[in-house]
């Protein structure tokens, strides 16, 4: 957990989060009788992953004020994140997401039309705060809630550059939230604007419109920002203007849920840029991350602690009794 210094967090982050019901025993939604209460959100998963490796990070968005917002506020402060600009309103109800597994394929089903985090806006960003981080760090879900969402995605961005504060940007396409022709030119152009861009191989075929690797490559490089592309096959590539690295997998023992994978990979990166490590070692970190996330239920439930990825890294042997 990180421990708050006085000061405002190295990283901030924000978004919607919203609360997550799944069923028990790996039964569909249709057949359940039993649901377990969760929440999840790409920026949350993210914050905690952060806090858990012992970064100060702070997120903020806005919550339904009732039960399932509070539950929410409490659970992402009590992981050591820095909730001080999150807000909790009565004026629109907290979103809902249901999970489903079923022959090893994940379906999500989304409850959050007119949620209190839609409804988020320019007017809710706190300049200071920002200006006092030294990474921004944004996802492509929310400027795909609302319009409203989308200026303060843009907003934040500008503020940050501003005040010399890295925008780190992962893409995460959501096309239950808006069409591929809609959100494409928005992800672009946000990809323009960040110093760390963060997509995943499948959504740059996608956004680029190509299966070629070699375009794909050539697009990343007329950006400023450093490219990090998960997703490839066993690495992660680390793009610039002149080199291509790959970084291997590390492999999961077991998958038990895939959701949250990418989220860890952020979490652990962006740990690993705030040590200074260069970004083939700080994507190591992510990689490793991901695959440790993977191996338990949940969307961030699983994010282990600085500790336990020094373990793995430096090969100590875990002592059961």
């Amino acid at each position: 957990m990180s421990v708050n210094t006085g000061s405002g967090p190295d990283i901030i982050t924000f978004g919607e989060t919203m609360a997550l019901l799944m069923p028990s025993g790996g039964k569909g939604l249709e057949y359940s009788s039993e649901l377990h209460s969760l929440f999840g959100g790409a920026e949350s998963n993210v914050a905690i992953g952060i806090s858990r490796l012992g970064g100060h990070v702070g997120w903020f968005g806005r919550l339904g004020k009732d039960p399932l917002g509070r539950m929410i506020f409490k659970k992402i402060r009590g992981e050591g994140v820095d909730v001080s600009r999150a807000e909790l309103t009565p004026d629109a109800p907290t979103g809902l997401m249901m999970r489903e597994v079923l022959m090893g394929k994940t379906s999500v089903y989304y409850y959050r039309k007119n949620s209190a985090a839609s409804q988020m806006s320019p007017k809710h960003l706190d300049e200071a705060y920002i200006a006092g981080a030294k990474i921004l760090h944004i996802t492509g879900i929310t400027p795909a809630l609302s319009e409203s969402c989308r200026e303060a995605a843009f907003e934040a961005i500008r503020l940050a550059r501003k005040h010399g504060v890295k925008v780190s940007f992962d893409p995460n396409l959501r096309l239950k939230l808006w069409s591929i022709e809609e959100a494409r030119p928005v992800l672009l152009e946000l990809a323009k604007l960040s110093d760390i861009f963060l997509p995943g191989l499948d959504e740059l075929k996608l956004l680029y419109q190509t299966e070629d690797w070699d375009v794909i490559v050539s697009k990343l490089r007329e950006l400023s920002a450093v490219s990090i592309v998960k997703g490839g096959e066993d690495v992660t590539y680390v793009v610039t203007a002149d080199t291509i690295t790959t970084v291997p997998y590390f492999k999961a023992e077991q998958v038990v849920d895939t959701v949250g994978a990418g989220d860890g990979f952020c979490a652990g990166f962006l740990v690993g840029v705030l040590k200074a490590y260069e970004y083939p070692e700080a994507v190591r970190i992510g990689n490793l991350v991901g695959s440790m996330i993977v191996q338990t239920e949940g969307d961030w439930e699983g994010a282990p602690t600085w500790e336990q990825v020094e373990a793995v890294l430096n090969n100590i042997k875990h002592i059961e009794r």
